[in-house]
């Protein structure tokens, strides 16, 4: 009986060796060309989902450079309000008005505004 214990364990031990082989050749026959044939819909998918990943990575960087080409139009867009806000604040004080106008012959009035009223019973409509 010892024996027979024995001859089981030589045959336990030398399973593993047997069983890498046959791994090894059920991978070979995977990728074999008949093991392609009857994985066909398996890798058709396979490479649909790499065309999809691709496909979704270019648009995505595509979309970034969209952004960030609008986020510095905006910018330069908000500068240029500043800009002309702070212009026309400037331009909008009594001082600059009076030096445009002198070059158009016009000066400030030394009297104080006033109304011109007339009645309206004078006034002849037709």
């Amino acid at each position: 009986m010892n024996e027979a214990n024995h001859i089981r364990e030589e045959e336990q031990e030398s399973l593993p060796d047997h069983a890498v082989k046959n791994d090894w050749q059920a991978m070979v026959e995977k990728l074999s060309y008949k093991g392609i044939v009857h994985n066909i819909p398996y890798l058709s998918f396979l490479v649909f989902l790499c065309v999809l990943y691709i496909t979704n990575s270019q648009r995505t960087i595509q979309t970034q450079r969209v952004l960030n080409k609008k986020n510095e139009e905006l910018k330069e867009l908000r500068w240029k309000y500043m800009d002309i806000k702070s212009q026309l604040m400037s331009a909008g004080m009594e001082t600059e008005i009076i030096r445009n106008a002198a070059h158009l012959g016009l000066k400030p009035m030394m009297l104080p505004a006033y109304r011109i009223e007339t009645e309206e019973k004078n006034i002849v409509s037709k």
